[in-house]
This record gives structure tokens, C-alpha cells and sequence, in this order.
């Protein structure tokens, strides 16, 4: 277990300086608590990393989509509203992007750096941490490139069963774009009718098998090995060993017969229910290394997904995170170890934007932990909330992480036009943000 802290003015242990952990450093301070940020580099860099400043973006410098009617604007906004750090260090270093929120990734690491070492109450230690000690406010925010030992540190509080060291997702679809007039709903042989089917005929099959095999993918990082489950395969690596491959693997009519035809068809992808409200459905078996664009030109050659609209694309990467449904609470700490908090990517979101909310959320109760406050959770038809309940679902069978999209919020009423969806989802989660942050107040 980590070493008891010599210096007991400060009850809050952060591991990790990346965006979570910054964010929450940032808000525990703004509450009047100390804050130690243990941050390994540059003592030590994970295979992504190469600048010694907190906050580096390892990946795209894009914090993805503006506007209030799509949910990650959203969720910035409730950040915004909240005194994120993380929103302010974009805005003071954006860069034109039409209607994303881009940054000069040097200036936004930089300024995010300087607010936390300006900061009096934030103690910035450049050292890694390989214990937890349960028995003090820590949160944990490495990220998905955690080092092997505290990743056995955490497979010690979480049990390893519940560690992932590989993402194997599959892309997800919302179920309101989908084409009903060809997709059909059936188990197999009859028993039930748990999951949407999409029918190839022969021709169909042909022209998507072509388009995979010629797709872009996605190449290996340099940390990377290409050692999939044999279970688990990229569907482009079980299409490379024969063109009938698919058909008898993830494709497999066998025991489905489409009702428009009364026949069994040549092949069929399955879309299986991600979430109790049946807004979301996910393509059973498409887990894959092809670029995002290639994913959606390819995929909406299935019958009945010409127009999908793709909350999640699918991927195979190198990607710590703990399987949280039934370990964490609302408020972001373990059930059983109620002063070790989780934040970022480890907790089972996926994105900056959520990485950071979820550091925000984590220092806030980290500490009013440490004063001795309740504990808050964000009312579920918020951006915030609707991620904690992603993040809290005991009903999800394959829990992998999961970008903020309006699938994750509670339905809005069924009269509701789709095209107003997203400004209604917007309205009534920031009148729920605002009544919260006056009860947090009082």
C-alpha cells in the first residue's frame, strides 16, 4: 500500500497529471483542499507520452463538436457551468476548427501546467506511484496507459477479472436510424426476438466483403502487438482467411428467416439492445481495426444501416480500464473502498471531454470527502450524469467505454421531434445542472 502521507494538511491523493487528474486537482483546490498531484513523468513516460507538461494529448488535438445539440457540447457546457479548468485552458488556446473545439495542444498543456503550479494549495510530485493506500482520499486518474504496477495495484482492490488491458469494441448504432423495412426482429430458431437481424442476398454479401477487404485500417502503435483473442477477432482479419469466413462466423444465417422473403438469407449481422431503453443497438461481432471513416462508408453498405447514425465506432487497442458496473458508486468511488476514487479514461469512459468530466466530478467529491460533506451525484438527464450511469449500469452485459452520446439519457417524451431532440436533451439537462449546483451550494 502507498506510504502514509508525512504531510497531513493534505487529504487528497491524485495519481495521474493527465486531463482527469488535472481537472480534479483544479476543483478540490477551488474548494479550499489541498491536493498532492503525483505525476511520474518525466521521471518516466508511458509509451504515448512525450512532453513533461500535465494535460498532453497524446492522440487528436480536437475536443470534438460545439454545439449544445450534440451531447459533448453538452456535457463542455455542464463543465463550463462547473468551473472546468479543462474548458477554460481550450478556450484560452483554441484553434479554428469550424464547428469543433480544437486546441494548439503545446499552448493547452502549457496553460494547464501553469494554473495547477500557480496553484498554492496543489503539490505537484513528480513521482510514479505503485501502491494504493485505501484508507486515505485518493483519486486514481492514469489513464488508459497505467503502468504495470499500479494496474496490479488495482487489479488487488478490483480483482484482475475485473482489469482490461484491450478494448475489443464494437461499433454501436441508434436504433431511430435504422431502416425497419429491411432489418427484421428475430432470435435464433425461433426462440425469442431479442435481436435485430440485417439480411444480405448473395450480391449484398459480395459488395460489403469487397469494401472490407479494400478498407483503410487503422495502423499499430508502436507499443501495440497484433495478439487478438482468437474469440475476439477484427472482423477484416476473419474476412482475410476466405471470402464464406463471415458467413459461417458473425454473419451466419443459420435458424433466421426473413419474413419478407420467407427464406433464410445468404448472411446476416445482428444488432444486439446496448441499453434498457432500446435506444442503441450494437453490431454482434464487428469489432475492428478500419479507420473510422472507412467504418462508416463500409458498414452502412449492411441492409438496413444506409443511414445509420454511429454514436461508437468499433476498435481493437491497447486500453486499461476497470469493468465499473457493480464496483462504483454514483460518486465515483468504490463500493467497497469508499475514500479510492476513479477518474478518466480508467473508469470506462472513452474521449478528453469525458476524461475530464469525470476528473471533475471525482474532485469534487474527493473533497467533500475530505470535509466531511455528502457525497453528489448529477441528476441522470445531465451529460455528467448520464456517463455515471454508463459507468454504473449493473444491466450492461459487455461493458466496454463509451463517449458521451444522447443514448445514455433518459428518453425524452415520444411526441418530441427527432430533429429537437438535441436541443430538448440540452434544455432540460442544464435546468437539472442549475438546480443541482443550488443544492451543492446550500
Amino acid at each position: 500500500m502507498l506510504k502514509p502521507d508525512p504531510c497531513p494538511s493534505s487529504p487528497i491523493t491524485i495519481i495521474g497529471g493527465g486531463l482527469a487528474g488535472v481537472e480534479a486537482a483544479w476543483q478540490a483546490a477551488r474548494r479550499g483542499v489541498r491536493v498532492r498531484l503525483y505525476e511520474m513523468k518525466p521521471r518516466r513516460f508511458s509509451p504515448a507520452h512525450q512532453s513533461p507538461l500535465l494535460g498532453e494529448l497524446v492522440c487528436s488535438n480536437s475536443l470534438r463538436a460545439e454545439a449544445l445539440e450534440n451531447a459533448v457540447g453538452l456535457l463542455k457546457e455542464e463543465m463550463r457551468r462547473l468551473g472546468s479548468l479543462v474548458m477554460a485552458a481550450a478556450q484560452a488556446t483554441r484553434v479554428p476548427a469550424g464547428k469543433a473545439l480544437a486546441v494548439d495542444r503545446e499552448a493547452f498543456a502549457a496553460h494547464l501546467t501553469g494554473a495547477l503550479e500557480q496553484e498554492p494549495l496543489v503539490e505537484i510530485i513528480r513521482e510514479e506511484v505503485t501502491e494504493l493506500d485505501t484508507r486515505r482520499t485518493t483519486i486514481v486518474a492514469t489513464g488508459p496507459l497505467s503502468s504495470a504496477a499500479l494496474a496490479a495495484a488495482l487489479a488487488q482492490v478490483t480483482g484482475s477479472e475485473h482489469l482490461h488491458f484491450y478494448d475489443a469494441i464494437a461499433p454501436i448504432v441508434a436504433a431511430d436510424s435504422l431502416d425497419m423495412s429491411k432489418v427484421f426482429r428475430a432470435s435464433r430458431y425461433g426462440v425469442g426476438d431479442d435481436y435485430l437481424n440485417c439480411p444480405f442476398n448473395e450480391e449484398e454479401y459480395a459488395a460489403f466483403y469487397e469494401a472490407l477487404m479494400a478498407a483503410e485500417q487503422v495502423p499499430l502503435k508502436s507499443f501495440e502487438e497484433p495478439r487478438y483473442f482468437e474469440g475476439c477477432l477484427p472482423l477484416e482479419v476473419m474476412a482475410a482467411r476466405g471470402y464464406l469466413t463471415l458467413v459461417y462466423g458473425p454473419l451466419k444465417p443459420v435458424g433466421l428467416i426473413d419474413p419478407h422473403t420467407g427464406r433464410q438469407p445468404f448472411a446476416v449481422a445482428q444488432l444486439r439492445q446496448e441499453n434498457r431503453e432500446g435506444t442503441l443497438y450494437n453490431l454482434v461481432g464487428f469489432q475492428t481495426k478500419l479507420k473510422y471513416g472507412e467504418q462508416e462508408r463500409v458498414f452502412r453498405l449492411i441492409p438496413g444501416l444506409e443511414r445509420a447514425e454511429f454514436v461508437r465506432l468499433g476498435s481493437i487497442h491497447r486500453n486499461t480500464f476497470i469493468r465499473s458496473p457493480g464496483l462504483l458508486s454514483s460518486h465515483l468511488n468504490f463500493r467497497e473502498y469508499p475514500r479510492l476514487f476513479l477518474a478518466g479514461q480508467i473508469s470506462g469512459v472513452e474521449g478528453y471531454v469525458e476524461s475530464a468530466a469525470m476528473g471533475l466530478l471525482a474532485g469534487i467529491n474527493a473533497a467533500r470527502q475530505a470535509g466531511q460533506k455528502p457525497l453528489v451525484a448529477p441528476p441522470r438527464p445531465t451529460a455528467l450524469g448520464a456517463l455515471v450511469g454508463h459507468l454504473t449500469n449493473t444491466a450492461t452485459q459487455d461493458f466496454q467505454p463509451m463517449n458521451v452520446n444522447f443514448g445514455l439519457f433518459p428518453p425524452l417524451p415520444e411526441r418530441t421531434p427527432k430533429k429537437l431532440r438535441g436541443a430538448a436533451h440540452a434544455a432540460r439537462a442544464l435546468a437539472e445542472l442549475e438546480a443541482w449546483q443550488k443544492e451543492m451550494e446550500e
